[in-house]
């Protein structure tokens, strides 16, 4: 722990040197020819070479058909430490050097803002976005192939959607919708139906470009909640058939004779709450089947309901569990005393490994929670 930081503060101090030194930002409007240049060369091998051999000092070598493959990058320190992610540099420069902000390709004509979008860089692009005055002419730019921020916002071509952290094709969509969203708000309004070179807008190009994965969306999403809405169902059903089944029965009055018991107010809250939740999820997810499975859909709708019955789902299981250990309660706690505390680690043990098992949810249901609560706090400003 400690070497890493002392590593982390070696790295800033390299950082601020460097930085202090670089002026290639200074020379970005000179001819091309002008500009310098640095070219990496690799050796790739095809699929297929054989022979490969390690050797003592750690280097495999594979004999096959090869070849040199030269890849030229003439953009300046800031772009690519934009393109590839390095905040700390962009920052950095931007502190030091503030105009190198207006530094963009030679080549394509993209500056500072376009790289961040199309590679999908957030920290940086939260940098930028703070210098709105900075933003608003950056954001005016078009590039060589008529594409403006929000086209690169559309297109995937330089980004993965299947290296985003969320699981699950309906998830990735909406952080691909995000995306779009964070970039239309600092776009000029008359660029929304701009087309670039290829006659297209950034829309359309949207469309186009993922509509494979609204696909994938569109089922996962169907099969998910069909799933749940078989066990929110199973869960409602048991819970109902609880509630007249009362653990130690009736007497002749039909007034549950275990009545006066604290764990019989457990059974009947758990048991209360259980069913409930069930069948609160369950209409959830039926909602979600009737829906229609559309972009807009996917950007706040679906994953907020889905978001919604999982957590509905989740809660109702627990109850459901308390519910079951209330009930052995009221049965075995007359019994000896160790054989009562054996009998209470058993029945909790299912509630525990529930817990511990779905625990990898907590941040689906963290997400549902906070747009639950924005959408509040929102509510409440415009009233």
């Amino acid at each position: 722990m400690l070497e890493e930081m002392q590593n982390r503060k070696i790295l800033s101090e390299l950082i601020d040197l460097l930085v202090k030194e670089d002026y290639s930002w200074a020379k970005y409007e000179e001819p091309t020819d002008n500009i310098k240049t640095f070219t990496l060369v690799y050796s790739e091998v095809e699929k297929g070479a054989d022979n490969c051999v390690r050797k003592e000092n750690g280097i495999s070598t594979c004999t096959g058909i090869s070849q040199t493959v030269k890849s030229t990058y003439k953009y300046t320190p800031l772009l690519i430490a934009t393109c590839t992610g390095i905040s700390q540099i962009v920052k950095m420069m931007l502190k030091v050097h503030p105009q190198s902000v207006d530094v963009h390709d030679i080549d394509n004509e993209q500056n500072i803002l376009h790289m961040a979008i199309k590679h999908r860089r957030l920290a940086i692009f939260n940098i930028l976005a703070k210098r709105k005055l900075t933003t608003s002419r950056l954001a005016n730019r078009i590039d060589r192939y008529g594409n403006t921020i929000l086209h690169h916002a559309a297109d995937t071509g330089f980004y993965s959607v299947d290296a985003q952290w969320v699981s699950g094709p309906a998830f990735q969509l909406q952080e691909e919708l995000r995306w779009m969203a964070r970039v239309e708000k600092i776009m000029p309004p008359h660029y929304f139906m701009h087309r670039n070179n290829q006659g297209v807008t950034a829309k359309e190009l949207f469309e186009s470009k993922h509509s494979s994965l609204l696909t994938l969306a569109k089922g996962w999403i169907k099969e998910t909640a069909q799933s749940c809405s078989t066990v929110a169902a199973l869960v409602a059903t048991v819970a109902y058939a609880a509630a007249f089944t009362v653990p130690g029965g009736n007497d002749n009055r039909g007034v549950p004779v275990l009545r006066h018991s604290p764990f019989f107010i457990t059974f009947a809250i758990s048991d209360t709450i259980s069913l409930i939740c069930s069948l609160t999820s369950l209409g959830t997810f039926l909602s979600i089947l009737t829906s229609p499975f559309e972009y807009e859909n996917f950007h706040h709708s679906l994953p907020f309901r889905l978001h919604l019955g999982f957590a509905l789902l989740f809660f109702s299981l627990v109850a459901t569990m308390l519910t079951f250990t209330a009930t052995i309660v009221l049965l075995i706690h007359h019994q000896k005393t160790w054989t009562t505390s054996l009998i209470y680690v058993v029945a909790f043990l299912p509630v525990s490994v529930f817990g511990l098992t779905q625990f990898p949810l907590y941040d689906g249901f963290s997400q549902g929670f906070k747009y639950i609560s924005k959408t509040i706090k929102k509510i409440k400003r415009s009233g």
